[in-house]
């Protein structure tokens, strides 16, 4: 087991290139599995949770070869070989993802019922009542989740009660080969959710109005191949430096970054008193002056995302005044409060509200990340504390960022990688 150790107290300065975007790159990776012939992905990060959904696909039958640290070239199976083994699927949520696609193609699918952080109840009730409606016969069998289909799937007009950003990319990744159109209502509007349909769209699907409130997909027979795929950059991983920037004080440009995506954090920074200029594919940080504590909450796309919300309740931490977090998403969110208490953190939390009295500053000690994004919020209280902490369980932070040690090192961090 390893352990970051950290010594805090500088601020970061240079520039940082964001890597591609997690979340979109597992929703292709699983969509790859419906194409018709090879599919070259670049942008794509080498994290552990991307690795994991490689080995899963590869078991089912597909063809996985890296080009690069960035690359793969991956051709999918004629028919499947395995079901997707349990132990892996069960290492993260975005699996089910193979749910749709392999219903779509296959006309079956049996998939255990997915892990991933322990942030919330995260049912999939919206994927079986969406899937089901175009024709499937899901059921639950111990633990896994099997789909039929004797004949092809049926356009059909769904309605989301919730936007669910997994919902929306099993149903849509379904629907590009069933028979007919397929209206999606309510859907999640993440830019995760347009590059995935701009990705099935390069092998021939039909899809429109990715972005917005109702997706509309005209079904195909088969889709094709042959194309070259860039993912979108990492809005979770821009806001994360963008952050840290704000916590240390910093001066930061982020490179390769989608300012729009990032809109939201950049509102909230900017209400808090950092300075973030904009500039086609760049982003400036600038932190030097005095911070204000802000209120924040979380919210689908556009709204602020959930994932950011750790992060900026451990820069908040030592802003002086009161700020309020409401976690509207996940109701486990709160967990990294108990460990940035450790650190000198003044946090109250009562249900989904944290309140969070600024201190002066955060000391280094132990602490350990509950989640991904509880992980990377552990860093950045790091980087702001007077002295060394280490921190314990990092598997969660090696699933969502790539080559982070190496990055904050460039920005003057002192860190490294020990033995727990």
């Amino acid at each position: 087991m390893d352990k970051l150790i950290i010594n805090g107290g500088r601020p970061l300065q240079g520039k940082v290139r964001i890597s591609g975007a997690k979340n979109a790159s597992l929703a292709i990776l699983c969509a790859t599995i419906m194409a018709g012939d090879e599919v070259v992905l670049e942008n794509i990060p080498d994290i552990s949770d991307v690795r994991v959904v490689i080995e899963i696909i590869k078991h089912i039958g597909s063809e996985v070869t890296w080009l690069s640290s960035s690359s793969l070239r991956i051709m999918a199976p004629a028919v499947i070989s395995a079901d997707p083994p349990c132990d892996l699927v069960k290492k993260l949520r975005a699996s089910n993802l193979l749910l749709g696609p392999m219903l779509a193609r296959f006309g079956y699918a049996r998939v255990s019922l997915p892990g991933g952080c322990n942030i919330g109840v995260r049912p999939m009730d919206l994927h079986f009542k969406g899937l089901a409606g175009m024709g499937a016969q899901i059921n639950l069998d111990g633990g896994f989740a099997v789909g039929k289909c004797t004949n092809r799937l049926k356009g059909a007009r769904i309605y989301l009660d919730f936007p669910s950003v997994g919902a929306t990319e099993n149903i849509m990744m379904a629907a590009c080969l069933a028979e007919g159109q397929t209206v999606l209502e309510n859907v999640a509007k993440e830019p995760e959710i347009v590059d995935l349909a701009n990705f099935l769209n390069c092998l021939g699907a039909k899809v429109r109005g990715a972005g917005t409130d109702v997706i509309k997909v005209e079904g195909v027979s088969e889709l094709g191949g042959c194309v070259r795929y860039a993912v979108i950059p990492d809005r979770i991983e821009s806001g994360t430096f963008m952050v840290a920037a704000a916590a240390t004080r910093g001066h930061l440009v982020l490179e390769h970054v989608i300012p729009l995506h990032v809109e939201p954090i950049c509102a909230k920074l900017r209400e808090a008193g950092v300075q973030v200029y904009e500039d086609d594919d760049r982003l400036t940080v600038n932190a030097t002056g005095e911070l204000h504590p802000v209120d924040i909450k979380t919210m689908p796309y556009p709204g602020f995302p959930t994932d950011m919300q750790s992060q900026m309740m451990a820069l908040l931490s030592t802003i002086k005044g009161t700020s309020i977090i409401i976690e509207n998403i996940f109701e486990n969110r709160f967990q990294i409060a108990d460990e940035l208490k450790r650190m000198g953190a003044h946090i109250k939390v009562e249900g989904r509200m944290a309140v969070v009295e600024g201190v002066p500053c955060l000391c280094g000690t132990n602490i350990k990340a509950t989640d991904l994004r509880a992980g990377a919020a552990l860093v950045i209280a790091a980087l702001m504390a007077q002295g060394q902490t280490e921190i314990y369980n990092t598997h969660f932070i090696d699933r969502g960022y790539h080559l982070l040690e190496e990055k904050l090192t460039k920005l003057g961090v002192e860190i490294k990688r020990g033995q727990a």
